[in-house]
């Protein structure tokens, strides 16, 4: 029964809706220590974030068991501790990836359980919920609710200014969001200033050529583009391009090599990898294939920067085995090529590239 009797709650407490904080009316069933103002946010939490850790809510919404000793007790708290740790970092990957696959309803219910655990863990004014309050700005401003989005970087700007230890990242990311923000207001000074900040906070923590910072230089050019200043944008896109390129091809070089130096007479198959997180990978499809969009749009002015970015994705997808679409990346590479007449190196390049895909789908990995 989904339904709340109201005299089967204890005398004084406050039930109240995981989405909105509204007084609750249901219960989810599977695990009934999670609670909804109706029907339409508990099928919208279930959807993005329930279903994956339903039954993990239990153990911490539920009242503690006795410990004989106070040895016990202190573990059993620390055991609590690291699974609310995990869902932070779990819900936190998951909304990540809605918000690069534009699926902005489903981030909110994600994030606010990430924040939620953090504040439980760290405390209401720690600068561990500055990333959680970031993922709900971003979500606002997909779904259009700028005023909520500010009200979100508020908080967040607020608990960075009262830190003492806020890290590069951190700063990163706020600055990020910022020049997000101003790009809805179509404030553009302002957000290429925060997008800079971003860039050289992030560049701190990481280095300038490192995939975390590329987000940065994508969101300046996006800018430039719109104004059309499209040397600018072309020359940042074309980083972006290669700060993948680069990452992706190391992946793909140690794997390669791997094969050739471990295969046994089985013909044992590795799997393939990117290094990345589902987030990480949802953010570097929706990169790479903006950019795509846009070289294909100008192709007639720099057609082997198209042909770049389709190598890039190709190696994407391959080391995600999505045989089907890395194929598809890399036939539209080589016959683009073949239209240019590029070199026969260059072909060469692409057919090899081919080939292997041809092999992982004729092989499935065991």
């Amino acid at each position: 029964m989904n339904v709340i009797y109201p005299l089967a709650v204890p005398k004084g407490r406050r039930l109240c809706c995981e989405v909105c904080e509204a007084p609750a009316e249901r219960v989810c069933p599977a695990c009934t220590v999670t609670y909804y103002c109706g029907v339409v946010h508990q099928r919208a939490d279930w959807r993005s974030i329930h279903e994956k850790i339903c039954q993990l809510l239990i153990p911490l919404r539920t009242t503690m068991p006795f410990y004989n000793s106070e040895e016990e007790r202190q573990h059993g708290l620390q055991q609590l501790q690291q699974r609310q740790k995990h869902l932070i970092e779990f819900c936190y990957t998951v909304a990540q990836k809605y918000l690069f696959e534009r699926k902005y309803a489903e981030a909110v219910p994600a994030a606010l359980h990430s924040l939620r655990f953090r504040r439980s863990v760290y405390g209401l004014s720690s600068v561990e919920l500055v990333p959680a309050y970031l993922l709900l700005s971003e979500a606002s401003l997909g779904l259009g609710r700028i005023v909520q989005a500010e009200e979100y970087l508020s908080q967040a700007q607020w608990t960075v200014l009262k830190s003492t230890d806020c890290q590069n990242a951190t700063h990163s990311l706020l600055h990020r969001n910022l020049g997000l923000l101003y790009m809805a207001k179509k404030n553009y000074e302002e957000a290429r200033y925060h997008l800079a900040n971003d860039i050289y906070f992030s560049s701190c923590a990481f280095g300038t050529e490192d995939i975390r910072t590329s987000g940065g230089y994508f969101h300046l050019a996006n800018i430039f583009y719109g104004l059309q200043k499209l040397d600018l944008a072309d020359t940042l896109y074309t980083k972006v391009s290669e700060i993948w390129h680069k990452y992706l091809n190391d992946h793909y070089q140690v794997l390669s090599q791997a094969r050739v130096e471990q295969a046994d007479l089985l013909h044992k198959r590795f799997v393939n990898d990117t290094g990345l997180d589902e987030a990480q990978e949802a953010e570097a499809i929706q990169i790479l294939t903006s950019i795509l969009n846009i070289r294909e749009s100008t192709s007639d002015k720099a057609p082997e920067k198209t042909i770049f970015v389709l190598k890039t994705l190709v190696m994407l997808h391959y080391l995600m085995m999505n045989s089907s679409k890395a194929e598809e990346y890399a036939m539209q590479a080589l016959n683009l090529a073949k239209k240019l007449q590029l070199s026969e190196n260059e072909q060469n390049n692409i057919e090899e590239l081919l080939s292997l895909i041809s092999t992982e789908e004729d092989h499935p990995i065991t």
